[in-house]
């Protein structure tokens, strides 16, 4: 592995690891309040960008696309689809 190849990787850590964090909270309140427009420029461009990588055999970014990808549409998954608040029993 070259070092550029290695410096790929480390951006590709970065970058997971801010999303991570953020996909973890949107799954544990079961929505999100990223701005719909936002969530659906992502998952597009996301999606777009790992169709690119394959078709360029580049599987740093193919790799990193394709989970930002999955991370974005759960977003827009609880965007669309909040888990309702249930009444608690007091």
């Amino acid at each position: 592995m070259s070092g550029i190849e290695l410096l790929g990787w480390a951006g590709f850590g970065i970058l997971i690891g801010a999303w991570i964090p953020q996909t973890w909270q949107t799954i544990k309140m079961g929505k999100t309040d990223i701005s719909l427009a936002f969530i659906l420029m992502y998952v597009s461009s996301s999606l777009l960008l790992t169709v690119y990588s394959i078709l360029t055999e580049d599987l740093i970014f193919t790799v990193l696309n394709a989970m930002l990808t999955v991370g974005s549409a759960i977003n827009l998954y609880y965007k669309l689809n909040p888990r309702k608040e249930e009444l608690l029993d007091v």
